[in-house]
């Protein structure tokens, strides 16, 4: 079973920077596509960034384009999220998560595994 914890959350000042991680333990972790997900309050799960197997491909959303890095390392069996120029409205619960494939995937469905979740909230 997959199993995924994310770290790193916290409280910033607008501008400011941090950076998620998210370790996998269970199966071969470099077999997984990766995603980042968030969720405001009184919103639905979003799509942050994903990245492939091999970490060749990516995909971000337009809200987090150029200010955020999706990267992994597959011998730490980690993945990572720097989030930088960081707004209040990247206020959210970040999530990580999983699903065995060699393509990009941008929508909840299509992954199968998740992680409980880390709060980033980012202060005007």
């Amino acid at each position: 079973q997959v199993q995924l914890v994310e770290s790193g959350g916290g409280l910033v000042q607008a501008g400011g920077s941090l950076r998620l991680s998210c370790a996998f333990s269970g199966r071969t972790f470099s077999s997984y596509a990766m995603g980042w997900f968030r969720q405001a309050p009184g919103k639905s799960r979003e799509f942050v960034a994903d990245i492939s197997w091999s970490g060749a491909s990516t995909e971000y959303a337009d809200s987090v384009k150029g200010r955020f890095t999706i990267s992994r390392d597959n011998a730490k069996k980690t993945v990572y999220l720097q989030m930088n120029s960081l707004k209040p409205e990247d206020t959210a619960v970040y999530y990580c998560a999983a699903r065995r494939g060699v393509g990009v995937y941008i929508t909840t469905d299509e992954y199968d595994y998740w992680g409980q979740g880390t709060q980033v909230t980012v202060s005007s």
